[in-house]
């Protein structure tokens, strides 16, 4: 099988010098890329226009979050694209990695393939779940940065859900996926450096304990939208399942014992709670800007 035809798609918000240099990066080995710009149009002029005409920018004036952005591009996709590179911003994307995912789609049975993702400021893995060794491990979910998909795949799953904005949007996807029999796998050698955002290391009864901070908006869909993840799998996929519910908790925890505005992300974390029991959202955390259409109320 030859290599197929790669479009990679790029989602930015706000971009900066970054996002030219992982244009500039999957170009070397992709058709074409897509960049699908989330900045709202009240935030100011838009960024200029790419010179290469293999590049397109997508602007909607909206911030339609992750999932929104990605549902945008696949509509794009030009008809010969036979596989989608999805990106960040601020993806580092290492000389070889698109060549490397892309050789694994000769095997038929893989549907998603993705890089190991490691913290770009010290190369460790931050994924707590993550297996150990070398080749190819199949996974129940990976992240959405730096995954290559089939575009078959694509279409079949049909569309991001867009009502969980950007937190557990690519468990989401994956789980479909694995519930109509799509492979998906991790290449454990190949490494995709990747920001995480402001992790700090807490001492906390003679252990090291590394916390990532995040704003109150953040707290409250991760927590919301990955409560819902499990009680929609738990019968399904329990082990996933437990993870991530060891994942929330923990997250919860942490922010309460060692988070400077732990009182507002508290009080984030528990509405996220309520409405993950109540299948409704609270309009106070809905990103500024955002073009949220969630099925769910919002109150």
């Amino acid at each position: 099988m030859a290599t197929p035809v790669i479009t990679a798609v790029v989602t930015a918000y706000h971009p900066d010098d970054r996002l030219s240099a992982v244009i500039d990066a999957a170009l070397v080995t992709c058709a074409d890329v897509i960049v699908v710009d989330n900045t709202p149009t009240e935030s100011g002029a838009p960024s200029e226009e790419p010179a290469d005409p293999r590049v397109r920018v997508l602007r909607s004036g909206r911030n339609g979050g992750l999932a929104g952005a990605l549902n945008d591009a696949i509509s794009a996709l030009p008809m010969e694209t036979e596989a989608v590179l999805v990106l960040d911003q601020d993806s580092v994307l290492p000389a070889g990695l698109v060549s490397a995912l892309a050789g694994h789609l000769t095997d038929p049975s893989i549907g998603v393939i993705a890089p190991t993702p490691v913290d770009a400021a010290d190369g460790t893995t931050y994924d707590r779940f993550s297996p150990t060794g070398g080749g190819l491990v199949d996974r129940d979910t990976v992240i959405t940065s730096g995954m290559l998909v089939r575009r078959s795949v694509l279409e079949a799953a049909g569309p991001f859900r867009d009502e969980f904005f950007v937190d557990w949007v690519d468990n989401d996807f994956c789980l479909k996926l694995r519930r109509n029999g799509v492979r998906i796998v991790q290449d454990m050698e190949t490494l995709l450096p990747h920001s995480i955002g402001d992790r700090r290391e807490h001492r906390f009864a003679g252990l090291t304990v590394k916390v990532l901070r995040y704003s109150a908006w953040r707290h409250y869909w991760i927590t919301r939208n990955g409560l819902v993840m499990v009680r929609e799998n738990l019968r399904g996929n329990p082990g996933w399942s437990l993870q991530a519910f060891f994942y929330i908790g923990r997250q919860a925890l942490t922010t309460a014992l060692f988070e400077p505005s732990r009182a507002k992300n508290v009080k984030a974390i528990l509405l996220g709670v309520r409405d993950a029991l109540l299948n409704r959202t609270t309009a106070e955390y809905i990103p500024a800007g955002a073009d949220y259409r969630s099925a769910a109320p919002v109150r």
